[in-house]
Formats: structure tokens, sequence, C-alpha cells
């Protein structure tokens, strides 16, 4: 058997080995954090299923989109009532469903709350959106940065006093999105194994970064923060607490805020006797000078020697490609590689139930349509093949 016919085999079986085994989860696939979710409970142990058109989208699929990994694709029109019976025929055996589609969308297909609860009462119901499902954007187009922004997250983001800076899509898509539709789901499950009721959690991007920055939010209720760039404690306006350049172009991390961090690096750094006070407030630049002078007379690796292991909180700025052969991530296994793919290993840890990764991302959409179905109790599997209502890929 080959590598890919097992993991059709694991798809269809349902192996899953962390503390979610068993939870069965139906994904009607989006793009960005609705597949980071579904990513995220499959690597717990979730049997999910994962529901897109007929030759996918534009944006993601094939072999390499890890977003995906750990579950079937199974291909469904859902322009025909008889695709849409069938994704209520597998919500009826379902534990929760998950969808990023605009509000009102599924509504329209047949696959709204109301038509899900009919069949599963106690299914968990995910919203994945960025704007929420009321309010007055909540049909309106956007992206993570737009979220951010308007969340009050972005603007004080970046070391630049003249524009803020984004992280690409880590705030919003993931870190207010995905991980907070994770979190409500878990919860909203347990809550309907006590009450035998399911519910609709709507997890919208804008909410979850708010609460991702309830921190800025309480300093500036407090007026302990300044609502500009690179002037606060933890945004490059402490030269304790910034990144450094080396002499071969790299970079360093310092992260020296506490007391006895400080002197651990000023001593390691060798400008103990040279350096202002931390509390210096009104010296930060003549120490930011010292601080850039010291790095960037040795290279990344000199420093990341110097510091290693210390309590100085000095890391080197790793690429993902390094990041991988770092002793202490190489050591936990951080990330690792499966079926040729190097990726991020499932978190966090458990030790009794623990996790891991299963099949790899499928390379075509529908590629397990047949064998999920089919594992899932779906009757008449060839026939809804012959009629065009679903799709197995070659």
């Amino acid at each position: 058997m080959s590598e890919q016919q097992q993991g059709q085999e694991q798809y269809a079986l349902g192996r899953g080995t962390g503390p979610l085994r068993g939870v069965k989860v139906v994904e009607v696939a989006g793009i960005g954090p609705g597949p980071h979710a579904a990513m995220i409970l499959a690597d717990l142990g979730a049997d999910v299923i994962r529901v897109e058109r007929p030759g996918g989208s534009f944006l993601v699929g094939g072999p390499d989109d890890l977003l995906n990994r750990g579950r079937p694709s199974v291909a469904l029109d859902l322009k025909q009532p008889e695709a849409v019976a069938t994704v209520l025929d597998l919500v009826e055996g379902a534990d929760v469903l998950l969808e990023g589609m605009r509000p009102g969308v599924t509504e329209r297909l047949g696959l709204g709350p109301a038509d899900c609860h009919a069949r599963n009462p106690r299914l968990v119901y995910g919203r994945m959106t960025g704007w929420g499902q009321d309010g007055p954007l909540a049909s309106a187009a956007g992206h993570d940065l737009n979220y951010v922004a308007l969340s009050g997250a972005l603007f004080g983001l970046g070391q630049d006093p003249a524009r803020p800076h984004f992280p690409t899509n880590l705030v919003g898509d993931f870190g207010g999105g995905s991980t907070y539709l994770v979190i409500g789901v878990l919860a909203a499950l347990l809550e309907a194994r006590l009450s035998g009721q399911g519910q609709v959690v709507d997890a919208a991007i804008v909410d979850g970064t708010a609460h991702v920055n309830t921190m800025t939010a309480a300093f500036v209720g407090a007026g302990t923060f300044r609502e500009e760039r690179a002037v606060n404690l933890l945004d490059g306006g402490a030269p304790y607490y910034d990144l450094y350049e080396t002499s071969d172009g790299e970079h360093m991390s310092v992260g020296a805020l506490e007391p006895q961090f400080f002197a651990a690096f000023l001593d390691l750094l060798g400008i103990t006797d040279e350096s202002p006070g931390q509390a210096d407030l009104d010296r930060y630049a003549e120490m930011r000078e010292l601080i850039t002078a010291r790095f960037a007379s040795r290279t990344r690796a000199e420093w990341t020697e110097v510091f290693e292991g210390t309590d100085a909180c000095v890391a080197p700025v790793l690429r993902i490609s390094e990041a991988r052969q770092h002793p202490h991530l190489a050591a936990r296994g951080t990330y690792v590689e499966h079926h040729g793919r190097v990726q991020p290993a499932p978190a966090p840890r458990f030790s009794r139930t623990a996790a891991s990764l299963s099949t790899p991302p499928p390379a075509r959409p529908g590629q397990q349509t047949r064998a999920a179905l089919a594992a899932w109790g779906v009757t008449d599997v060839d026939g809804l093949l012959e009629r065009g209502v679903a799709v197995q890929a070659d």
C-alpha cells in the first residue's frame, strides 16, 4: 500500500490520537482562519471532514497547504439540493460544524444554524468572520489588516513613529480569529455535553483581536500607555526591549525587563560600567547607542553563544528555515518532518493523550470524497458521484 493510500485509509478510519479523539467536525471550507481552526482541532485528535467546492479555491490547496493537513477533502456542489442534504446527513452525526462565509450565506444554502440544529440539536455551530454576524459592517468585505486596524491593535504596532507595521496576518486571522474560534467551540462543546443543547459560536476577528489586546487597553485606561509608536515599554521605547543588528546584518532580540535580567544583560554585553541605569529615562538614547555599538561588533552566531542559556533574555532572530535547527526547538520537536514536508508539530502538548500528525494535505480537492463519505455513514455515495453531486478527484 502506498503512503498516500495509507493516508486515505487513515482519513476514513479517523485515527486521531489527541484529547479530542471521538469528536466529529464538519468543516465547510473557507480560507485563512477557518482552515487553521479545523487544522488545530484535527491536530488535537478530532475527526474532521472538509467539505469544499469541486476544484477548490484559487487561494489554497495542494500538498503544500499545511492548513489542510489531518483531514479528508470531500468535494460537493452545494448549489445542488442533494449536496446540501448530504452535508445535513454529516451534521446529524457530528459534534461541531465550522464555516467561514459571510453572514447569511449558509442560511441561503440551507445549511444555517436553524437547518443544522433541526437535524442535530446538540451541534456546536462555529462561525468565523472578520466583522461578526451583526453590526454595520457585518456584510462588508475585509481582510486581516482591516480588522486589526479597526480593533485598535494595529495603530501601536511597529517601531516606526511615522506609520504602523503589521506582522503579516498573525495578529488578526490567527491570533484573534482561528484561536478564538477554537476556544469558543471547545467551551460550547463542553457546555453541550452538560446541557444536551448546541449553540452558535460567533467568532469575529475584530472581537478576538480586541480581546488579545486587553493588556494594552488596561494600560491606556490607567494612563500608563502613550498611544504612539516606539515610546512605550514593549514597543521599542525602552532600549532593553528591542532588536539590534549584528555585524553580519542579522539581529538579536533583547527582552531584559526585570532588574536582575537587565543586570545580566549588561554584564554579558560588557557595558555594565558604561551604561546608564535602567530607570534613567533621560539617558535612554545614550544606553541605546552603547547597546547598538556592542551588538554591531560581533556576528549573530557569536552573540548567540554569549547569551545562550543565560537569564539575560536575549535570543537570535531566526528565519523559519533556521528555527527548526535550533538546539532547543530540535530537542522539543517543535518542527517535524512529516510526509516529506517540514512543519510545526501540534500544540499544546498533553501528558496522557498526546497529539500527533496523521495525514498530509490532500493533493487535490475531493481526493477522499468516496472514502470519507462512506466512513461517515453516507449512503449511495456512488449515486452522488454519478449524478455530479459529489466529485472524486483522480
